[in-house]
């Protein structure tokens, strides 16, 4: 990971719903920091947790042990000032991009909206110029774009206008989840590649939040493995993925479909799962480094 000071970061975090014999840790001690031109992918199964990190960076929930800290500085003690400059500065990217965008309103009217509350000096001519440069910087046509309603455009198109909607605040941070799930296959490498071009260009932070490990290798240089709530291995992407530790990491990847391997040679993970899975569920405060760059928690009871 990078070595310069991250832009964002969560620092011991947990997030608990319910309470006593009922409670359910959403998230448990969960740590990681987003660097500038940098890509973080957090990845893991449904309920692993990944969203309720991302709800937690974009403070729809607030942390109940742990902090969010941004540029060095703990959120919980800003003032509105400082909050207002965190929302612009940290923006999402969602999952649905049918229903993350207005049918009742135009394409113009969507990445206006952000333009007259964050940058309210621009004149009218100015808020179509930044338009016009938002549309023509994720690859569609001003012209032909602008005057549209939501459901004039593909699936892949107004995840683009969602991605222009992130950037017309100027953010240093997009948090972007599951971005191109509901996308058919032959449009994903192109919202992956802008992605990309994003972060190369503007020097944003990214985290990638996925199920998918082959787009995370596509777009991220760091990866986190997300299991009931906690990190249990992060590290070089490469590292992660090449030379997984961690029993989980290795259930997930067996799971990638290779049309080298034999299904019968995935791996003895397969044959363990709910063994897997139920010992991963349990705490792990252990933190052990294997390599360079690359660390694990170590299930109860592995014999490590």
């Amino acid at each position: 990971m990078s070595d310069t000071a991250p832009i964002l970061a969560l620092k011991t975090v947990s997030k608990i719903f319910g309470k006593g014999d009922s409670a359910v840790y959403a998230a448990r001690d969960v740590s990681f920091a987003l660097h500038s031109g940098r890509t973080l992918a957090l990845v893991g199964e449904s309920g692993s947790g990944k969203t309720t990190a991302a709800r937690l960076i974009m403070r729809e929930y607030s942390p109940d042990h742990g902090q969010l800290l941004f540029q060095g500085a703990p959120l919980g003690k800003a003032d509105a000032r400082a909050i207002k400059a965190y929302r612009s500065s940290v923006q999402m990217v969602f999952q649905d991009p049918f229903s993350s965008l207005n049918p009742a309103h135009t394409i113009r009217y969507h990445l206006e909206r952000p333009l007259r509350l964050h940058q309210p000096g621009l004149t009218g001519s100015q808020r179509k110029a930044a338009i016009a440069e938002l549309l023509t910087r994720v690859k569609l046509d001003p012209a032909i774009v602008m005057p549209k309603y939501p459901h004039e455009l593909s699936g892949g198109q107004r995840q683009r206008i969602s991605i222009a909607r992130a950037l017309a605040v100027n953010p240093k941070v997009i948090v972007a989840d599951e971005p191109t799930s509901m996308l058919d296959v032959s449009v994903r490498l192109g919202i992956l590649n802008l992605l990309n071009d994003m972060k190369a260009e503007l020097g944003l932070a990214l985290l990638y939040i996925t199920h998918d490990i082959a787009t995370a290798r596509y777009v991220a240089e760091d990866i986190m493995v997300m299991y009931s709530g906690q990190i249990v291995e992060w590290g070089a992407m490469d590292s992660v993925l090449d030379n997984p530790q961690h029993p989980y990491t290795r259930l997930l990847l067996s799971a990638v479909p290779d049309p080298d391997r034999r299904f019968s040679d995935a791996g003895a993970e397969l044959d363990q799962i709910e063994t897997i899975r139920r010992r991963a569920a349990l705490p792990q405060p252990e933190i052990r480094q294997v390599a360079q760059n690359h660390f694990i928690r170590p299930m109860p009871e592995d014999g490590r």
